[in-house]
């Protein structure tokens, strides 16, 4: 081959790989999930925020992850994201419907309430402050904020027959499910607070936590409090 020739083949080559590495740093790395933007409907010292899980996501190209989704404050209608906004000094008050399967917890100090008013969750409306995932498959995923504290094991349909009835279109809008409530304070500074579902949930990858477990948008998100 000519030196021409090779400079010519060198040349290709680096293009692209420029372009697979642009590709991967736009897509993978610089974008991130929409934000729902929850400040302005705050009211009293207080705002409600909506989120549910499903045991799959049919509304993007990997069908299988499990996920979180939020609603549209304005719309009511689910988005498929995990980033949402709030005002800060405020009362937050979340909702988690839990559309999954029930997976033990890999230690059981994930399956205690902390960082809540009151120290409790409550499901269906009756107050709890921890679930035993060894006792009984009764958690699917967690609401996990390190950076405030806060732990709360969602809980999953409690009866086998529920389990294998689960909703198979996302987001979900009917089916067997636990609806989840719990309370929080916002800090009095704005800030960027990341949290995650700590259930190895991210099934095929190495002890669980790949996959939708370790991507924003499914499984991890963040709360961005508005000063």
């Amino acid at each position: 081959m000519s030196l021409p020739a090779r400079v010519a083949t060198l040349l290709t080559a680096f293009v692209a790989v420029a372009v697979v590495v642009t590709f991967v740093a736009v897509h993978f790395i610089l974008s991130s999930p929409p934000v729902e933007n929850y400040a302005p409907y705050a009211s009293g010292g207080q705002v409600n925020v909506v989120l549910q899980t499903d045991p799959q996501n049919t509304v993007t190209n990997k069908p299988d992850w499990v996920s979180y989704f939020i609603q549209d404050p304005r719309t009511k209608q689910w988005v498929h994201t995990t980033y949402f906004e709030v005002p800060a000094a405020t009362k937050v008050n979340i909702t988690i419907e839990g559309y999954d399967g029930c997976t033990p917890l890999r230690n059981p100090v994930w399956g205690k309430v902390t960082g809540t008013i009151g120290g409790v969750e409550y499901v269906n409306g009756q107050p709890v402050s921890e679930l035993n995932s060894w006792s009984g498959c009764n958690v699917e995923h967690t609401f996990t904020m390190a950076g405030l504290g806060i732990n709360v094991p969602i809980a999953s349909p409690p009866t086998l027959k529920e389990e294998n009835a689960l909703c198979g279109t996302s987001p979900c809008t009917s089916g067997p499910h636990q609806v989840v409530t719990f309370s929080f304070m916002t800090p009095a500074k704005g800030g960027t607070f990341r949290w995650q579902c700590i259930v190895p949930c991210g099934g095929g990858y190495v002890d669980g936590n790949g996959g939708p477990m370790a991507t924003p948008g499914y499984m991890s998100g963040q709360m961005e409090v508005q000063a």
